[in-house]
């Protein structure tokens, strides 16, 4: 598939492999694996190493998944590994799925949520939190479970307010904590 004039484009009907760098980038627009494993690392403090076994790929316009293995690209699936991040969009955001995969190893833009806000939370409510005093954007919200802190999903944090963007899927009416 090419843009329209002879570039190659992007193709929604089929995974592409990552590029490495942006000097292997050839479609327009494409996050890189480094710039994929850079958002990680500055953006929660989680590790390049974390993703060391796995692949990235797009599908349509900025979905990245994340594959524990190697692949020809492109590749003509449905799936392959699990949606983790989306770009193409003015601020990047992790997918639910990825943050109770890997939000345990956050360090950084990590919200702790009391019982009562943990709740809410789960349960796809917004709700005032003025005292976060930590980056404005999407944050991974925690609570605490059996003594650990366990990501919940992803948060967007603007303006003195924690919105949850818990898919509907995902979301469900905790017992009070």
């Amino acid at each position: 598939m090419s843009d329209g004039e002879g570039a190659p484009g992007n193709d929604g009907s089929q995974f592409d492999r990552l590029p490495a760098t942006g000097r292997e980038r050839v479609v327009e627009g494409r996050a890189t694996r480094e710039e994929v494993l850079d958002w990680w690392d500055e953006r929660f403090d989680v590790g390049p190493e974390t993703f060391a076994n796995h692949t990235f790929w797009e599908k349509g316009k900025g979905k990245i998944w994340v594959f524990a293995d190697e692949l020809p690209s492109p590749q003509g699936r449905e799936g392959v590994g699990m949606t983790v991040l989306r770009t193409r969009q003015e601020h990047w955001k992790p997918t639910t799925t990825a943050v109770r995969k890997w939000g345990h190893l956050a360090s950084k833009n990590v919200i702790d949520l009391s019982p009562g806000q943990a709740t809410a939370f789960a349960a796809g409510h917004d709700q005032d939190l003025p005292e976060w005093d930590g980056d404005w954007g999407y944050l991974i919200a925690t609570h605490e479970l059996a003594g650990e802190q366990v990501p919940i999903g992803v948060g967007l944090y603007v303006y003195d307010e924690l919105r949850s963007v818990v898919p509907k899927g995902y979301q469900e009416e905790l017992p009070e904590l």
